[in-house]
């Protein structure tokens, strides 16, 4: 059951999202050679407690894991989809880099995530991280009142499919609120079933993850790290969106807090 948020609870996913965007931009900031994973998560949780809020990911048990995540942050690298564990490892030239950040304000969540390349991209890498950025946008610009979730997931798939790029189909997109996760997932490929259908005050996360590869992915003996099967390079990129009268308003942007 998908559960309609008020404009206050909006308001409170609103700030939520704001910081989200503001430790996005704090860690691509500072994402360089020579830092360490474990340095830019410490930013990341530093940043997220001063402004009042607390770091969704950190203690986040998931049902099929052996232990809660350790981290405020998920920081995956090259053939790393999502999940990846901060830690000693140290960022280099020539990596690409997705970064998945969520806050928690007032019991509301928000998240997000972006990915980005350590120096100038190949022209492929720099092709697979646009289309899944572009992919992210038009799922966003279909959550409209009225269309069906599988409208949402058809405009990201028409996207990503005709290039050719791997659409990851065990993860997907999802509702968020009081919860990180919460009715209705949102697959990034066409089902050939609707799903439900999107009203105002719907609050979704629309995230792709696009492979230069394969779909096929697995799960590292971290418990926690998700890698393409082929070991082919990945790309994330994800917003949480209220839906509103008008359409579709992004809640993980640098915008005036309500």
């Amino acid at each position: 059951m998908v559960t309609r948020k008020s404009r206050l609870e909006i308001a409170t996913m609103r700030r939520a999202g704001r910081i989200v965007a503001e430790v996005l931009d704090l860690l691509e900031e500072h994402l360089r050679p020579g830092v360490t994973t474990a340095a830019l998560d410490r930013l990341a949780e530093d940043h997220i407690r001063r402004a009042g809020a607390v770091p969704s990911f950190k203690g986040y048990p998931g049902p099929a894991h052996p232990h809660p995540f350790p981290a405020s942050v998920c920081i995956s690298i090259d053939e790393e989809v999502v999940h990846g564990i901060p830690g000693d490892r140290i960022v280099r030239e020539g990596q690409v880099i997705s970064i998945d950040a969520g806050a928690i304000v007032d019991g509301y969540h928000g998240d997000g995530a972006r990915t980005i390349f350590v120096g100038t991209p190949p022209p492929a890498v720099a092709s697979l991280i646009d289309t899944t950025r572009a992919a992210m946008l038009a799922g966003i610009a279909a959550a409209r009142p009225g269309a069906w979730i599988d409208d949402v997931s058809g405009a990201i798939e028409a996207v990503a499919q005709p290039l050719g790029y791997g659409v990851v189909r065990q993860y997907v997109g999802h509702g968020i609120g009081t919860a990180m996760h919460e009715e209705p997932q949102i697959p990034n490929y066409r089902t050939g079933r609707k799903g439900y259908r999107i009203e105002p005050g719907f609050c979704l996360a629309i995230e792709p993850m696009l492979t230069l590869g394969r779909h096929e992915v697995e799960t590292r003996p971290d418990g926690w790290t998700v890698v393409t099967r082929d070991g082919s390079l990945a790309a994330h990129f994800e917003h949480t969106i209220a839906v509103t009268d008008t359409g579709p308003e992004i809640l993980t942007a640098l915008q005036p807090a309500a």
